[in-house]
C-alpha cells in the first residue's frame, strides 16, 4: 500500500483516484479550486464505467497543497498543462523530494519541471512523465467521473535519476509501461497531432455552432486528415533525430487503446528502447480511420469555444515546445509552425505563455548537449 497525493480533480485525476483507491492505496486529492472539489468534500468519489460503478474513498480532499503532500510517498500530477508552471514552482519551493509522476507530461513537461526546480535552487526529485493520460474519462455534470477507456500500455519517460518514479508508476497504474527518455514520451503524446489540425481548420465551424458536431468523426474531414498526417510525419522525423523510431499515430492510438485493431504487440514492461511499443500494427491505413475506429472518440463533441483546452493547451504546451525542439535539432516542421502561427493569430491575447526553449531549459543547447541532458 502506498500513500499517494493526486494533484488535479478533473477527469484524469478523479479516474486516477478511483483506480488507486480500488487498489488499496491511501489517496489524498488536491485541487486549487474549492468549487471544483466541493462535490467530493465527503471524501467519496462517485464513478461508473470500465473501472466499475460505486464510490471511491479518499483520505483527504483539499485545496491546501501542504495537507495533500503530507506523508505522500508518490505525487501524481493530472492537470491541464497550462496549470503546470505555477504548481511546478510551488513544489520546488517546498523542496519536494518524493517521486513525481506527470500523468501526462504533455510535450516537455518533465523538462519544464526540471528547469523550474533549477531556477529556484531545489534538488530535483525522481521524475517520470507518461506519454498520455491512462484513461478516457469525463466528469459527470452531477459530480463524479465516468471512465470509458483505459490504456493497455503507455510510454513512461524518465529524467536521469528518475527510475524510482518510473517504478512507482508501474506499481500504481495497471498498464504496461515502456520506459524511455522524456523526448520519446513527449513526442508520443497523441494530442500533439490529434487536436491542432482540427482545432485550427474547424475554428469557424466551432465558433458558428458552439461546437455542435463530433470533433473526431465529423471534424476529421479528408482535408483535415491530410494536414494531420503531415504533422504526424514531422513528429516522427523529429523523433528520429533523437534516435527514436516511433510508430504512426494510427498505430500509437491502437497501443494506448483509443483505436482498435486485430492482434496486439508491443514491448514488455520495463523495456528501455524506443522500439518497445512499435511492434503493434494497426489495421487502419490512415490516422482518420484510426480515429473513427475508437469507440471512445466517436461521441466526443467539438469544443464549445476557443477557450477550450484544445486551444489553451495543445498549442502553447504541445506545438510550441515541439517547434522549439525541432529548431534545436535542425528538423524542418513547416506544418507545425504554420498551425502554431495561426493559433497565435486566432487566439490573440488569449494565447497563454507556453513552453518555449527557455521554459524547457534547452535554450542555446546543441543536439548532443540536449541528449546528454536527458540521458545522463
Amino acid at each position: 500500500m502506498t500513500t499517494v497525493a493526486v494533484l488535479g480533480a478533473g477527469a484524469g485525476g478523479l479516474a486516477t483516484v478511483v483506480e488507486l483507491a480500488a487498489g488499496g492505496h491511501d489517496v489524498a486529492l488536491w485541487h486549487r479550486s474549492a468549487s471544483t472539489i466541493a462535490p467530493y468534500s465527503s471524501g467519496q468519489i462517485a464513478h461508473r464505467g470500465i473501472l466499475g460503478t460505486g464510490s471511491a474513498r479518499v483520505l483527504a480532499v483539499t485545496t491546501d497543497l501542504g495537507e495533500a503532500l503530507r506523508g505522500a510517498e508518490v505525487v501524481i500530477l493530472s492537470l491541464p498543462a497550462f496549470l503546470h508552471p505555477p504548481l511546478f514552482a510551488e513544489l520546488a519551493e517546498r523542496r519536494l523530494g518524493v517521486p513525481i509522476v506527470l500523468s501526462p507530461g504533455h510535450v516537455g513537461g518533465a523538462l519544464q519541471l526540471r528547469q523550474l526546480f533549477r531556477h529556484l535552487g531545489a534538488a530535483l526529485p525522481p521524475v517520470a512523465e507518461l506519454s498520455t493520460l491512462p484513461y478516457v474519462a469525463r466528469v459527470r455534470p452531477e459530480g463524479g467521473v465516468e471512465v470509458t477507456g483505459r490504456a493497455p500500455q503507455l510510454r513512461c519517460g524518465v529524467l536521469p535519476g528518475g527510475d524510482q518514479a518510473a517504478d512507482a508508476a508501474a506499481a500504481l497504474f495497471s498498464c504496461r509501461l515502456t520506459v524511455c527518455d522524456v523526448l520519446c514520451s513527449s513526442l508520443s503524446n497523441t494530442n500533439l497531432v490529434l487536436h491542432p489540425p482540427g482545432a485550427i481548420l474547424g475554428a469557424a465551424w466551432i465558433e458558428a455552432t458552439g461546437g455542435n458536431f463530433a470533433f473526431y468523426v465529423e471534424g476529421t474531414t479528408p482535408g483535415v486528415a491530410r494536414v494531420l498526417d503531415g504533422l504526424d510525419a514531422e513528429r516522427r522525423e523529429l523523433a528520429r533525430s533523437f534516435g527514436h523510431e516511433l510508430p504512426r499515430l494510427a498505430e500509437e492510438m491502437v497501443l494506448v487503446g483509443t483505436a482498435t485493431a486485430p492482434g496486439g504487440g508491443g514491448g514488455a514492461a520495463g523495456d528501455r528502447s524506443s522500439a518497445g511499443l512499435v511492434a503493434g500494427r494497426s489495421s487502419a491505413e490512415t490516422a482518420a480511420e484510426a480515429i473513427r475506429s475508437g469507440a471512445a472518440n466517436r461521441s466526443i463533441q467539438a469544443p464549445g469555444s476557443l477557450s477550450h483546452r484544445y486551444y489553451r493547451e495543445d498549442f502553447a504546451f504541445g506545438l510550441e515546445p515541439f517547434v522549439a525542439l525541432a529548431e534545436l535539432a535542425g528538423v524542418k516542421t513547416p506544418i507545425a509552425a504554420a498551425l502554431l502561427a495561426l493559433a497565435g493569430a486566432l487566439l490573440g491575447s488569449e494565447m497563454p505563455p507556453g513552453r518555449d526553449a527557455a521554459a524547457l531549459g534547452i535554450e542555446g543547447l546543441s543536439l548532443e548537449e540536449l541528449l546528454a541532458e536527458v540521458r545522463g
